[in-house]
C-alpha cells in the first residue's frame, strides 16, 4: 500500500529511479498462454540501491525479512539475493552506479526474447537484450525484465510478517493504462482495491510476489511509474517495533498501514493484510 504524504503509503518510494542500465541487468514460468498472454512462473522484487548505501541497505533488509545474504556475485559484485529461510528466493538487491535507488522486477519465462515481443506489442519500450533477458520499461515508465526460469516454484511459508508486495505508484494521467498493460501482460484478472485509487492483479497460487497498482494524487508532468514493497503484517504495531530496532525511521500511518523509511532512506509500508493470503481480514 502506499500514499503521497507521510500520514499515508509512499507514492514513488520518496527516491528518483535510479537510471538502468545494460551492465546492472542482471534481471535473472514462462508459456505463451492462449491469446498471447505471458505466463509468469516466478517473481523477483529487486530493491536497486546506490553504492553508498549498499552497506547499511544490506545489513537491514536480511534484518526485517529473515532472509540471510547470498555472496556478492556480477563483474562489479553488484547482485546478492536476500535467501529464505525457506522456500526459493524472490528478493535481491542491486548496486546501481547513478540514480537514487528505486525497486524494478524480474518476471521468469521460458523464453525472455520471445516474451518481450508480446510486451512490447502491448507499449512496452525496450532498452537492451541479451540472450539471457531484455530490459524493458513499461508504458509509464517502469523498469522490468523478462529473465528465464530455474525451477522457481516454492513459495517462503509465512511468519508474523512477510514482504509479499511490490506497488506500482504511477501518475494519474498514466494510472488506467499502466493497469492495462499489466493485466494484459500477465494474463492475471484485474481487481478493485479496498480504496478508489488501488487496484491489483489476482496473482495464481504459487507465485511469491504480489502486484498493486496505485494512482497518486499527486504527480507532475513527466513524471514516471515508480515503485515501492509492503509486508503484510499479523502484529503490525510490534513489527514496527521491530523495524524501528533494525533501524528504520517510521514516516507515518493510517488505518491499516504505516510508513517507514530504511536506513537509507527508502519509503516502504507495514500493512494489516494476513500474511498468509496477502489480503485484508
Amino acid at each position: 500500500m502506499t500514499g503521497e504524504r507521510a500520514a499515508g503509503p509512499p507514492a514513488g518510494g520518496g527516491r528518483r529511479r535510479a537510471a538502468f542500465r545494460p551492465w546492472v541487468a542482471a534481471c535473472a514460468g514462462p508459456r505463451t498462454c492462449k491469446g498471447g498472454r505471458v505466463e509468469i512462473r516466478w517473481l523477483t522484487v529487486f530493491l536497486d540501491v546506490p553504492a553508498d548505501d549498499a552497506a547499511v541497505v544490506e545489513r537491514f533488509w536480511p534484518a526485517v525479512t529473515g532472509a540471510s545474504l547470498s555472496a556478492r556475485r556480477g563483474p562489479d559484485g553488484q547482485f546478492a539475493t536476500l535467501v529464505p529461510q525457506e522456500g526459493d528466493a524472490y528478493l535481491r538487491v542491486q548496486r546501481v552506479r547513478d540514480g537514487g535507488g528505486g525497486c524494478h522486477l524480474d518476471l521468469h519465462v521460458d523464453d525472455p526474447v520471445a516474451r518481450a515481443e508480446r510486451a512490447v506489442a502491448l507499449g512496452a519500450v525496450e532498452r537492451f537484450r541479451d540472450d539471457r533477458l531484455v530490459v524493458l520499461d513499461s508504458p509509464g515508465g517502469f523498469a522490468f525484465c523478462f529473465v528465464g526460469w530455474h525451477g522457481e516454484a516454492t513459495v517462503p511459508p509465512p511468519g508474523p510478517a512477510r514482504l509479499d508486495q511490490l506497488c506500482l505508484d504511477a501518475p494519474a494521467a498514466a494510472f488506467d493504462a499502466e493497469c492495462a498493460f499489466w493485466a494484459a501482460l500477465t494474463g492475471w484478472d484485474l481487481r478493485a482495491g479496498a480504496l478508489a485509487e488501488f487496484q491489483y492483479l489476482e496473482r495464481p497460487a504459487g507465485i511469491a510476489v504480489r502486484l498493486l497498482l496505485q494512482r497518486r494524487a499527486v504527480s507532475g508532468d513527466g513524471d514516471r511509474v515508480t515503485a515501492h514493497v509492503d509486508f503484510a503484517c499479523a502484529d503490525r504495531t510490534g513489527v514496527t517495533a521491530r523495524h524501528v530496532e533494525a533501524g528504520a525511521v517510521v514516516a507515518g500511518s493510517g488505518p491499516r498501514w504505516t510508513t517507514l523509511r530504511d536506513p537509507a532512506g527508502r519509503l516502504y509500508c507495514l500493512t494489516d493484510r494476513d500474511p498468509r493470503t496477502g489480503r485484508l481480514p
